[in-house]
């Protein structure tokens, strides 16, 4: 038990009451009611319970308090011991009451380690006049760390809502592709090839060799027709995902380099290869979408000569790398207010629980997309390579 002293002299008269929950854990009645006096005799108003027993103070954590103070020696267990019971009995992510170590007989070692694991002062007995403003300042601490902690809970929050209406706008942006698509296949691309077979009817049974040459036109009119519709198709929904992945990428990274007389190089291992990939609903889709953005990036801004497409599946996880030799990426063109591509492939890539990385520099840019295939993605965006099979218009 520590000894008390003498009640301190009164206070400016100025000093106002601030009414605040106190946790005492004092096996010494005098000396509680010794701090008590301090604190009041500083204006502060605390509204206090005093426990001695480790079982006691156990109990009252299930309360909430502004402070507690707390003696080093106790019946079976000391200060720092109350400290940990504190810091266990806190909910993760929250902040636990302010902790300060008030004690008769405390060494300079045994204090450091208190404030090293989360006390936010302490005092000797023999000189409580710093008690009150301790208390004040700890129970200020206090609640700027958990409004501080609060803020940054909303913060994640916020983050987590934004991410998911970037998710949901990615899929519901395939989700109306498809939909364009499928009427463009059945309702324009139904009547241009109906018209193809009219017109060819005609120029075979026109007896006017003018009449033959204008249906003759108006057939290849019709054919350019036919030909952007299935180009306007693809771009939307790419029907040549049910070909696979691997197909998929062939096809594009060919095209492209007609496209833009840019070198593409596809590789992918032997095994990928030599049968079909089996993998989970909506990334197939993915994989596809980053790999068009990346090259569209290519085209657009690199001014690269050569580009390497590189599809692997290594320990579960599916990787689709694609580098350039361009200029490289500076920090303002990633920062740029309206530059969406990255951003939108970061959220398409949360869709089906993967992540993209991207590093860039003056030898050019690599873009890789990694996918864990035993993680489940959202299942309002499985928008899947199981598209129907729309027959050639």
């Amino acid at each position: 038990m520590d000894t008390a002293e003498r009640i301190p002299p009164e206070p400016d008269a100025e000093a106002s009451a601030r009414p605040f929950r106190l946790l005492h854990l004092e096996d010494c009645e005098p000396d509680h009611a010794l701090a008590l006096a301090y604190l009041q005799r500083a204006g502060l108003r605390p509204r206090a319970r005093r426990v001695e027993t480790r079982a006691e103070f156990l109990a009252a954590l299930d309360e909430p308090w502004d402070v507690v103070l707390s003696d080093y020696h106790l019946p079976g267990f000391t200060g720092l011991d109350a400290l940990q019971l504190l810091r266990q009995h806190t909910t993760p992510g929250e902040a636990h009451a302010p902790f300060i170590l008030v004690s008769g007989q405390i060494g300079e070692d045994t204090a450091v380690e208190a404030m090293r694991h989360g006390a936010a002062d302490y005092l000797l007995k023999n000189n409580l006049a710093r008690l009150a403003p301790a208390v004040e300042h700890a129970i200020a601490a206090g609640r700027m760390h958990r409004a501080r902690l609060a803020a940054d809970r909303e913060l994640q929050a916020s983050k987590r809502r934004l991410s998911e209406l970037a998710q949901h706008l990615q899929t519901s942006v395939e989700a109306e592709r498809q939909a364009i698509a499928r009427e463009i296949h059945d309702d324009v691309g139904g009547s241009l090839t109906a018209l193809k077979f009219e017109l060819d009817w005609i120029r075979r049974h026109a007896g006017n060799p003018e009449v033959a040459q204008r249906a003759l036109a108006a057939l290849e009119t019709v054919s350019s027709a036919i030909e952007a519709s299935q180009r306007i198709m693809q771009n939307l929904r790419p029907a040549i995902l049910e070909q696979g992945l691997v197909a998929a990428l062939q096809w594009m990274t060919s095209r492209f380099e007609k496209r833009t007389n840019i070198a593409c190089e596809f590789r992918t291992s032997a095994e990928m290869l030599a049968g079909p990939l089996h993998l989970p609903p909506g990334v197939p889709l993915v994989a596809y979408r980053t790999a068009q953005e990346a090259l569209t990036n290519v085209s657009k801004h690199s001014q690269a000569t050569r580009v390497v497409v590189d599809l692997s599946l290594t320990g579960g996880v599916l990787s689709l790398e694609v580098s350039d030799n361009g200029r490289g990426l500076g920090q303002a063109d990633l920062a740029k207010t309206r530059s969406f591509g990255i951003r939108g492939l970061h959220e398409r890539a949360g869709t089906v629980g993967g992540w993209v990385d991207l590093s860039s520099g003056p030898a050019g840019t690599t873009l890789i997309l990694s996918v864990p295939l035993h993680a489940d993605g959202d299942d309002e965006a499985a928008l899947d390579a199981e598209t129907s099979a729309w027959t050639a218009l």
